[in-house]
């Protein structure tokens, strides 16, 4: 999928945990509900970083595509160095190592550590990057061009400074599922959601996705998970941008409703 379907997606299925949660007797505050759609929007985005025409490859000017152009070698790297008989010889690292579920647990739990271990920067450091890529992947028209880069680092940064400042204040979520001596644990559950939201609608599409890697399939460790091809779309195409998205609206209306206990 495009870039504004992941970010969708990704808020969707946040505000989709929220409802859940809420039916569970065990609801987020706002701010939790707020910040985690904004980070796992943004966190939706976040596998691509192995493709240079990516959205996030742009997103941070020469600092992300030269991360890309690191990433794209290290995933390439990964799958010449763990693939059978059956997965076919390729040319770069698009889809492969990012694109797993064991890629998402792991910078889900590298984004726990850095807002656990570096405090309140931390933490701005995990909203001002997710921020960014929220505000490139929902409002994409208006993020458009290099132009407003700057523009929407500024809004990033002013964003995530507030939210922080929001979250600190008692009974806002900074220690929400866990305990004060694990204040901003969960901030890694919006990434790893936002991660696989992605791989499973990456897996919607023709080529499908290797979520399982590196659990071998038949003759296949990097098996591209998907449905029936009849059932799969072009990333891009109408399916896409006039049935999913509307649906991914629809589907995060109801679930903001539900988690905050409005329905």
């Amino acid at each position: 999928m495009m870039g504004p379907a992941h970010s969708l997606s990704g808020a969707a299925a946040w505000l989709g945990v929220g409802a859940a949660t809420a039916a569970a007797g065990h609801p987020m505050p706002w701010p939790v509900i707020l910040v985690g759609a904004l980070i796992c929007a943004g966190a939706a985005l976040a596998p691509d970083l192995d493709h240079k025409a990516a959205t996030i490859s742009r997103a941070f000017g020469p600092v992300s595509r030269g991360l890309c152009e690191i990433v794209d070698k290290l995933s390439y790297a990964a799958y010449k160095g763990t693939r059978k008989q059956g997965d076919p010889r390729r040319s770069g690292g698009h889809r492969t190592l990012t694109h797993t579920w064991l890629w998402a647990v792991l910078i889900g739990a590298g984004s726990a550590a850095v807002a656990i271990m570096g405090g309140r920067w931390g933490v701005l450091v995990i909203l001002f990057v997710h921020m960014v890529l929220a505000i490139e992947g929902l409002l994409w028209r208006a993020a458009r061009g290099s132009s407003s880069d700057i523009l929407v680092w500024l809004l990033a940064a002013t964003s995530a400074w507030i939210l922080a400042g929001v979250l600190d204040k008692p009974g806002n979520g900074s220690d929400w599922l866990f305990t004060d001596q694990h204040q901003y644990l969960w901030l890694g559950l919006p990434v790893v959601l936002g991660a696989l939201v992605h791989d499973i609608g990456d897996a919607l599409t023709v080529s499908g996705c290797p979520i399982l890697w590196p659990i071998p399939l038949g003759r296949k460790r990097w098996y591209p998970i998907g449905p029936p091809k009849v059932m799969r779309f072009r990333a891009g195409s109408w399916i896409e941008l006039k049935v999913l998205m509307p649906v991914f609206i629809l589907l995060g209306g109801v679930g903001c409703a539900a988690a905050l206990n409005v329905i």
